[in-house]
């Protein structure tokens, strides 16, 4: 197709009307991404509904699907990611170079934004197998999900609470999607997970086949919960998963968490969005766990230094002294 002269002054003039008006609201826009984790997970929805509501003319935030709490401190450290979803544990780890991380150096500039809802330890077994406490997985054929997750690292502090070393049973390392998987085709005994309930891969297996979930409570979860301080108690409510009777477990913090690298005024507008009128009716109706992400409980359990912009927006609330 010919252009003469004309029309490509006319296009040109165009391209430049654009650019004075809505292109140079575009070029202002920040872009702010959220690393969550799996797609059939608890992170992944909320990351959407989050990045959904507090995005606008200054910022264009996104959820972006991962492999969970360590890789989204790997991205944010990478410079991949601007933040990110993490369990409160694999953040304190990662911040003060133990856990997960030990040997390896301090993620120094690893900030938080908020925490946002429980994560709650699921030990998902077969019907009938018999399982009614974790010292029971002994001998089993059970999954303690990937090396370098948090779950794994909650899986053997639980079971060793119990008696139970990786010797005493059949582990396997996969995350709970295959697991689940293989819990139908009857080659695995069940899984540990750590996440928000309801777990959307889990509600349709417990609307299928059906499971059973172990409670972590007695003597040996107190022992957890001196041990290791961000554990806390929680109960899965029955029915959180059809036709499941509920047990009391543990859970730790999930939390929004950046890096110092990012400027005081972006995380602000973050964090003010998350706490905006907008975010609280999005996440009200939007997913099951989002009414448990409460400013009250903003700043519980945090193991990790504020981000300066999110501290700036709490003072402001009358969240934080100072």
């Amino acid at each position: 197709m010919f252009l003469s002269r004309r029309d490509a002054l006319k296009g040109a003039a165009a391209l430049a009307a654009l650019s004075a008006t809505g292109g140079s609201a575009l070029a202002q826009a920040k872009f702010f991404r959220i690393g969550t984790g799996g797609t059939g997970g608890t992170y992944y929805p909320i990351g959407g509904i989050i990045a959904n509501a507090i995005s606008g003319d200054k910022l264009n935030a996104s959820a972006v699907a991962s492999n969970g709490s360590v890789a989204n401190v790997n991205a944010i450290v990478g410079g991949a990611s601007e933040s990110g979803f993490s369990q409160a544990d694999v953040a304190t780890w990662a911040y003060t170079g133990t856990g997960i991380y030990e040997g390896k150096p301090k993620v120094d500039e690893l900030r938080a934004i908020a925490n946002l809802y429980p994560e709650t330890v699921h030990i998902v077994v077969k019907k009938g197998l018999g399982v009614k406490s974790p010292a029971d997985i002994k001998g089993k054929r059970f999954s303690v999900d990937e090396p370098g997750s948090g779950s794994l690292v909650n899986a053997r502090a639980i079971l060793a609470a119990y008696g139970v070393t990786d010797r005493d049973y059949r582990p396997e390392f996969i995350k709970p999607g295959p697991a689940i998987e293989k819990m139908k085709d009857g080659s695995l005994d069940g899984f540990f997970f750590t996440g928000g309930y309801p777990f959307g891969a889990l509600t349709e297996l417990g609307a299928t086949q059906g499971f059973e979930l172990v409670a972590v409570d007695g003597p040996q979860a107190e022992e957890l919960k001196k041990k290791f301080t961000f554990f806390a108690d929680d109960i899965i409510p029955d029915n959180a998963y059809k036709d499941t009777k509920g047990v009391k477990s543990l859970a730790v913090g999930a939390q929004w968490v950046t890096t110092a690298k990012i400027d005081a005024d972006t995380v602000y507008e973050v964090t003010k969005g998350l706490w905006s009128d907008k975010a609280r009716a999005a996440l009200d109706t939007g997913h099951a766990k989002g009414k448990a992400i409460v400013r009250a409980n903003a700043l519980a359990g945090l193991g990790i230094p504020l981000h300066p912009g999110a501290e700036r927006f709490y003072k402001e609330a009358g969240l934080l002294k100072g």
